[in-house]
């Protein structure tokens, strides 16, 4: 049974930090890239960061490029998002996903419940 299980969220003030974190299960965590997507409340589902199966490469949203690190752990069948200097408009619900490969055995997209994060004074 494939399972993404976010962690992490929370009440934080403007300027703080966060760290989240995805804990992966069911499927070859090594064999996919990872991402984080964020939705606010009336806004569509948009990408944060993804990090290459290996780790080696990432990419970022320009609106958290320099504040937001994407890692993972391939041991610990984990991903990670650092979460620094944040802003009142990076409130939203943070999703984990796994992409779809063949050397994960995923047919499909993996997505997490998802985990909130405020930030608010």
């Amino acid at each position: 049974q494939v399972q993404l299980v976010e962690s992490g969220g929370g009440l934080v003030q403007p300027g703080g930090s966060l760290r989240l974190s995805c804990a992966a299960s069911g499927f070859i965590f090594s064999g996919c890239a990872m991402s984080w997507y964020r939705q606010a409340p009336g806004k569509e589902r948009e990408l944060v960061a993804t990090i290459s199966a290996a780790g080696g490469s990432a990419n970022y949203a320009d609106s958290v490029k320099g504040r937001f690190t994407i890692s993972r752990d391939n041991a610990k069948s984990t991903v990670y998002l650092q979460m620094n200097s944040l802003k009142p408009e990076d409130t939203a619900e943070y999703y984990c996903n796994a992409q779809k490969s063949i050397a994960s055995t995923l047919s499909r997209d993996a997505w997490g419940q998802g985990t909130q994060v405020t930030v608010s004074s």
